[in-house]
């Protein structure tokens, strides 16, 4: 089915941020726009916090005064559900309510057209259930946009148990059609976003919890590692600790409780003690305004002499740009085979694969064991984490943070842990990922998109994953689920399948 021209009436109840801004996105798109709230002069309200918004964008010269005005002539209020009769499809974007959406959409049902397509922003609620509540479930679809909805582009279409496959097709089409990324979805708890996003913060909420390092330096390694926008903590600050526990917390229970989607008591902690993050002025950070910067934790190399040669033994893999930009920075590099490692004076430093450096060094015999992390580009990356193995002498980390440091790149140490920072994060992204395309929740494109362009992560983790190496991701869950003894970390069925037959996911 082709995307609605934009001669049909579109109609949006619920005038709060979310439902003005859906507005907004459609009649930028040429559509003629009904907004309704039950709430006396709600409407209105929307439609001049629009013109307002519009006017700043008018005032920094990114929109001209003549497609404002425009803009503006195709928004109109209606102050009864019945005035929304003509409307071709209805968004609606009300509390997040089963019975109160179940009531609001069976009224609208009976208001309307027998072919309107009906559809709701909710972000966690079943479509299956919503529907349930209609004479004619076929014709509803999730339309999750995200906030702002002018400004994000990811779309989610969610087909429910009844939808009909042609109108979540005109959905995907018409999101298109208003300029927004969008991606298809089974109505399953979390969708794609909030369900794949998860591991995100719990990774980083088990390395606090499990001491490995501070928020601040956690946050860091993600950013200038990771290269995400955000860390964890920074992030879940800026969400709001009370929307993201409870997330979290929906996401646990409709599976069950499934160990993978554990919440965290320390965030839980947070919520009881109202640290809800920056609307509060206080969560893992302080925002008051004289409050101190908390800075991460930054190795030095003290007094050691600067490395001027290494040696390379073997290929480092996923690692082998950090060995190039050692090269470009001046490093004499001596190359040998090997398992894949780096010397380093009297330190040998290699990539995580998801084992403690404690393990691996009484594994390998190698007793100053320096591990590193995972970074998105060696090439680029400001920080590195590393790991000491208990067995290595103390100083056995000066020459390593030496040699990075002579490259440009800064280093934290985490207490020895498991798969450190980005690399276990990445992997428990791309378990994630893999899951839900194995269960058919949605296609691996739609995975790796929906994480780019519903929460900005730097790659999509499916395609991060085969960057890496699906065996190497594979092989870092393993890992994983042997040091903690848990389902947790359990490989997918999928990526396991991949890692060993060599094949893409994409495929």
């Amino acid at each position: 089915m082709h995307a609605l021209n934009t001669g049909h009436t579109v109609a949006v109840i619920g005038a709060g941020a979310m439902g003005a801004g859906i507005a907004q996105v459609a009649a930028s798109a040429g559509h003629p726009v009904i907004i309704y709230d039950k709430a006396p002069g709600a409407a209105e309200a929307g439609i001049a916090g629009i013109a307002k918004g519009l006017g700043r964008l008018v005032e920094r010269g990114k929109l001209d005064t003549n497609d404002r005005e425009a803009l503006l002539a195709r928004l109109s209020a209606a102050t009864e559900l019945s005035e929304l009769a003509p409307a071709t499809l209805v968004i609606e974007a009300i509390l997040e309510n089963l019975a109160i959406k179940q009531q609001v959409l069976a009224q609208v049902e009976a208001i309307c057209s027998t072919d309107c397509i009906l559809a709701s922003n909710t972000s966690s609620i079943s479509i299956t259930s919503i529907a349930a509540g209609l004479q004619r479930p076929q014709n509803l679809a999730g339309l999750h946009f995200f906030n702002p909805a002018p400004v994000m582009k990811l779309v989610e279409v969610i087909s429910g148990l009844d939808t009909d496959p042609a109108i979540a097709d005109c959905l995907l089409a018409t999101a298109g059609a208003w300029g927004k990324k969008a991606v298809h979805a089974k109505s399953t708890p979390g969708f794609i976003v909030n369900r794949l996003a998860r591991p995100f913060y719990a990774e980083g909420l088990r390395l606090l919890e499990e001491g490995a390092a501070d928020s601040a330096t956690l946050d860091a390694l993600m950013r200038d590692a990771g290269g995400f926008r955000m860390g964890p903590f920074e992030l879940m600050d800026l969400i709001g600790h009370d929307v993201n526990y409870a997330v979290t917390r929906s996401v646990f229970d409709a599976y069950y409780g499934d160990n993978r989607f554990t919440p965290s008591l320390t965030q839980q902690a947070l919520v009881e003690g109202g640290r809800l993050g920056r609307k509060s002025g206080r969560g893992f950070y302080d925002y008051a305004a004289d409050a101190p910067r908390a800075e991460p934790a930054t190795l030095s190399a003290g007094d050691q002499t600067a490395v001027d040669s290494i040696v390379v033994e073997g290929s480092l893999g996923p690692a082998d740009g950090l060995v190039t930009r050692l090269q470009d920075s001046g490093i004499n590099v001596i190359r040998r085979d090997g398992p894949g490692l780096i010397r380093i004076a009297d330190s040998v430093l290699m990539l995580s694969d998801g084992r403690m450096a404690t393990e691996r060094a009484a594994t390998e015999g190698i007793n100053n064991l320096v591990l590193f992390d995972l970074a998105l580009d060696y090439r680029q990356c400001r920080r590195l984490a590393l790991s000491l193995a208990d067995q290595a002498n103390a100083d056995a980390l000066a020459p390593v943070a030496a040699l990075l440091a002579a490259a440009g790149i800064q280093t934290s140490r985490l207490d020895d842990t498991p798969g450190l920072a980005v690399l276990r994060t990445v992997a428990m992204l791309a378990n994630e990922a893999c899951d839900a395309v194995l269960q058919g929740v949605c296609s691996a494109r739609d995975a790796d998109t929906a994480m780019q362009f519903g929460v900005n992560y730097p790659a999509g983790p499916l395609a991060w994953a085969e960057q890496v190496g699906l065996a190497y991701i594979h092989r870092t869950l393993t890992h994983l689920q042997q040091s903690y003894g848990e389902t947790r970390y359990r490989p997918s069925a999928l990526l396991r399948r991949k890692a060993f037959s060599g094949e893409s996911i994409h495929d």
